[in-house]
């Protein structure tokens, strides 16, 4: 007790104070010990030990200054990050968080975040074609990919689909390191030659989310097995979805083997998704022997997992976002790793409505008729508006189709399944759904079987004119079709693809390159569907990288970074210039797609490449200086001097020089000529002009002059600079924005 009552007065009030001082101690240590704990990600930069287990160690030991002993150190620990940093994820207040924080030897401490995910026709689109005899030079040069090691962070994979069988295939490769992790319905006959490892992350899952995924690296959501199979499936024949897309599904690198880590799990809610798992997953990669990584996901930070996976030789491919078509919302912008875009291919499906006045209009749909359906019929159609709950009341809709018109804009993942739903629960026997130009046909999935049909604004107008005309307007809607081809005008950027200016690092430009992700059909459990979204991009630039190191192993993550920017086309089939899907439609620009969308065949042979030192990075980017931020993005040498295959210009008020070096990859004895395409408002100017090289001059460095020629409070504007010969064209993208006032808001 803090009081008796046998003491005198001045006593008893100075042991008061006494008892009453170490209570509230007591009460500060009990609160800074067992207040609310949340996951933390604490970095300590490069592993001081090369024995895994001596870091483990050590992270305990730092951790029990902290907690205590080594016991509580052990059971807050959730990750240990041991082979390519040093690091770990850690349960903690946000005072034991600040303690650790204050460490020297702590380089950050930041709260765990939760993030988000982001084809029988693409690759022959590419021109990666199968079927031509012979086949396609860049597939046969690289073995289709054979042997190289393609990581695919996801939500794990389905082991038994068809695009994974490893017929034919050779041993494991013996750099291989890693493991067949088993779990709940995975056994070791589940990995193969070619699903040739497996892990799963599921630290942090409560009761009821595990017991709704399978706690082992099989894939319950499909978005994994999907993305696997883009980049890396087997050669399946004859694959389509009720008729549709079909043709052969296989991936990029068709050859290449996979590895599987599961980071991504189904709750109630969502998808989670934590940057500890995915951090978990880069360290176990890097340790794994993993060639490329493949994210088809949504990061807010700078990885440095990422960093460190590139410094060790490793190629990340990260997704853009699913945030467009509004500018300044791209993720995964790090200058280290490879940022996709999405475009569409030169596919369509093609979908007649047949009007009861025998009008023809033509929508677009993944609709199919049912087993027991031989041939479509008319049906009463009627206006549903909105299609709001409030716009549908009072309207009857039961078996017939329905006209509804969006009203406004805004998130297209809100608008279709709430349309959807809402016909659907009317009892409604279709859908023909008016909008904005835009990209969401595989939106439509939920229809099961019903007719919906995605037509644009002025299809609907004509539709609900013809509704406003009849006393009993009737409609009939035949199946989709397929068509390929130049009468598709492709490719075009998605409208959902995340634009840049990249906010955090403005002086680079992002995203790098852009590649199919519209409607691309590819494995989900033992059968194929559609997706579209960036996380369908990703994939197929892994899947060419993977091919690309295949014949050119040597090449570092820049040099194959630079040969698939320098050589991206920013054309379609007839020369034109790419469009982006937009409001309205628009000509793409290096935002939308960066270099371009990707080329292949000619990325295999870019003539020259902008390489980088991985440690240079480092310089720019102080990722090893910052407490409490894997990077200081406020450094002294600004990202645009960095040896990137672009220039991005953020401020330009004064004349600036940036300097850049080519390394020759082509004929040894070539000669270059410089092209500039200067952005509007600014002179551009290349010294020297020409580069020459030889056996003794493998390198040229040369200086870009940057003028601005107004005084304006400008927008960006975009140009390029080339390097061309009689075999070659090497081009790199180049942003600039005038300015002459500091943090200007361009907004009214």
């Amino acid at each position: 007790m803090c009081y008796h009552p046998n003491m005198d007065f001045h006593s008893s009030r100075r042991h008061f104070s006494a008892c009453l001082l170490f209570c509230l101690c007591l009460m500060i240590s009990i609160s800074r010990a067992y207040g609310s704990q949340k996951l933390y990600i604490v970095y300590l930069g490069e592993k001081k030990h090369d024995d895994a287990a001596l870091v483990t160690a050590s992270h305990h030991d730092m951790l029990s200054t902290i907690l205590g002993s080594k016991e509580e150190a052990s059971a807050s620990i959730t990750y240990s990050y041991k082979h390519g940093f040093s690091g770990f994820a850690a349960m903690l207040t946000d005072d034991q968080a600040q303690d650790l924080a204050d460490l020297p030897e702590v380089i950050s401490v930041t709260p765990n975040e939760h993030h988000e995910l982001m084809t029988t026709r693409s690759w022959d689109f590419l021109g990666l074609n199968l079927d031509h005899q012979p086949p396609n030079k860049l597939l046969q040069r690289s073995k289709y990919g054979e042997d190289v090691i393609i990581g695919i962070v996801d939500t794990g994979i389905w082991p038994e689909s068809r695009s994974f069988s490893d017929h034919g295939y050779g041993p494991i490769p013996s750099r291989w390191k890693g493991v067949c992790q088993l779990g709940q319905a995975w056994e070791g006959t589940n990995c193969s030659r070619k699903i040739i490892g497996a892990r799963y992350y599921p630290a942090g899952l409560d009761k009821a989310d595990q017991e709704a995924n399978y706690m082992s690296a099989r894939d319950i959501n499909g978005h994994g097995t999907h993305t696997a199979s883009t980049a890396a499936g087997a050669v399946v024949e004859g694959v389509s979805l009720h008729g549709l897309g079909v043709g052969v599904a296989r991936g990029g690198a068709p050859r290449a083997r996979i590895a599987v880590y599961k980071v991504a799990w189904e709750t109630t809610k969502r998808v989670q998704l934590a940057s500890a798992t995915v951090l978990a997953a880069l360290d176990d990669a890097i340790h794994d022997g993993v060639d490329i990584l493949s994210l088809s996901i949504v990061l807010n930070d700078n990885s440095f997992g990422a960093l460190h996976a590139v410094q060790k030789g490793i190629t990340v491919v990260y997704g853009a976002g699913n945030s467009g078509p509004r500018p300044q919302v791209i993720f995964n912008t790090a200058p280290w790793v490879i940022t996709v875009a999405a475009t569409k291919i030169d596919r369509s499906f093609p979908t007649a409505i047949t009007l009861g006045n025998n009008q023809t209009l033509v929508g677009q749909s993944l609709y199919y008729l049912l087993k027991n359906e031989s041939s479509s019929e008319f049906k009463p159609l009627v206006h549903g508006g909105s299609c709001s709950g409030e716009a549908l009341n009072g309207t009857i809709i039961n078996g017939k189709v329905v006209l509804c018109i969006a009203e406004n804009f805004g998130p297209t993942e809100d608008i279709i399944p709430d349309v959807i739903t809402n016909v659907k629960s009317g009892g409604a026997s279709g859908l023909i759904f008016a909008i904005y130009t835009i990209d969401v046909l595989s939106s439509t999935d939920d229809c099961l079987g019903m007719a919906c049909v995605i037509v644009d604004i002025d299809i609907g107008f004509q539709a609900a004119t013809y509704i406003g005309s009849q006393r009993l307007p009737i409609v009939k809607i035949e199946p989709a079709r397929s068509i390929t081809g130049k009468q598709v005008p492709a490719p075009k950027v998605a409208f959902f693809s995340s634009r840049g200016p990249s906010v955090k690092y403005p002086t680079v430009l992002k995203p790098d390159i852009a590649a199919p992700g519209v409607n691309i059909l590819a494995a989900t459990g033992d059968g194929y569907a559609f997706n579209s979204g960036n996380s369908m991009s990703t994939p197929h630039v892994a899947g060419v990288v993977a091919l690309l190191k295949a014949v050119h192993p040597r090449w570092s993550h820049a040099a194959l970074k630079s040969a698939i920017v320098t050589t991206a086309s920013t054309k379609d089939e007839y020369g034109n210039p790419m469009l982006a899907e937009a409001l309205p439609r628009k000509v793409a620009d290096p935002f939308d797609y960066g270099g371009g969308n990707i080329n292949p065949n000619a990325a295999v042979d870019p003539g020259l490449v902008y390489d980088i030192d991985p440690r240079d990075y480092n310089k720019f980017f102080a990722c090893k200086m910052q407490k409490y931020k894997i990077c200081n993005i406020t450094t002294t040498l600004p990202g645009y001097h960095l040896n990137l295959p672009s220039i991005s210009i953020p401020e330009l008020r004064q004349p600036i020089k940036v300097r850049r070096a080519v390394t020759n990859v082509g004929n040894v004895d070539a000669v270059y000529q410089s092209d500039i395409q200067s952005p509007l408002g600014v002179k551009i100017k290349v010294d020297p002009p020409t580069l020459v090289f030889n056996a003794t001059q493998k390198v040229h460095s040369f200086k870009v002059s940057i003028t601005p020629l107004w005084k304006v409070q400008g927008d960006y504007t975009f140009g390029s600079l080339t390097w061309h010969n009689e075999h070659h064209s090497v081009r790199i993208p180049i942003a600039v924005r005038i300015t002459i006032q500091d943090f200007y808001a361009d907004v009214a």
